[in-house]
């Protein structure tokens, strides 16, 4: 059984009902354990987590708050899909916030703070190396949160974790693309990132992290272009 789907009694004593449910549904949505489109069974959901329907509902309320729960008119429930007509606003966000708070940590960064980023940076490569798409995503969000808060602006932190956060389901995608078959790329960009900040260079923390996150736009559009014409005689 995947282990993300076992859901053990003893877990359920470490916090409520609601948040039990509603964390676990939250990262099977996001790694895309549950798929776009997936239908949300209730009387299911009741029987897996061996609690009432009510703090259930709870937790999926707080999921369609956050965009990741559609409700349709015929009261069914499911898996929002991804909004691809509208991902260029997440995109400008995203590459933003990469280059705002690269260049604030260059800026602001203390000695303590490198130790911290070299930490996940040498994470990350052991997921490259490993293959592991899902704690690539897990790393290289650990990796630029804390580039972010070396910027000490704690407002620019919580948005570029919530746009991290929301991008799972994109950057899951992003590295199936390459086919379990990552660039060494990936690596070589974040520690190029770290010597810059180190260096104090932000004009140079700026020109790399726009690269960074433009590379990863650029090859996420790629994914949902179709390249080849239809060929219809007329």
């Amino acid at each position: 059984m995947n282990e993300k789907l076992a859901t053990p009694n003893l877990e359920r004593k470490r916090g409520s009902g609601v948040k039990l449910v509603y964390d676990i549904l939250r990262d099977e949505i996001l790694d895309l354990v549950l798929a776009p489109g997936s239908p949300i069974d209730e009387v299911q959901l009741a029987e897996r987590f061996e609690m009432s329907r009510t703090p259930i509902r709870e937790a999926l309320v707080r999921l369609a708050g956050e965009g990741l729960i559609d409700t349709l008119p015929n009261r069914s429930t499911m898996v929002s899909n991804i909004d691809f007509l509208n991902m260029h606003t997440f995109f400008d966000a995203l590459v933003l916030m990469y280059r705002v708070t690269t260049r604030l940590a260059a800026q602001y960064h203390r000695p303590e703070d490198l130790v911290v980023i070299r930490g996940f940076h040498e994470e990350y490569a052991a997921a490259v190396e490993a293959r592991d798409a899902l704690a690539m995503i897990a790393t290289n969000a650990a990796f630029h949160s804390a580039i972010a808060d070396a910027g000490r602006n704690p407002y620019f932190t919580s948005l570029f974790r919530r746009l991290l956060d929301e991008g799972r389901r994109i950057l899951r995608l992003y590295y199936q693309s390459y086919e379990e078959q990552f660039p060494q790329r990936f690596i070589d960009e974040h520690a190029e990132m770290i010597a810059v900040i180190a260096a104090r260079d932000m004009e140079a923390a700026d020109r790399l992290a726009k690269a960074h996150a433009d590379q990863i736009v650029s090859q996420i559009q790629k994914l949902f272009t179709r390249k080849e014409r239809l060929n219809i005689t007329l």
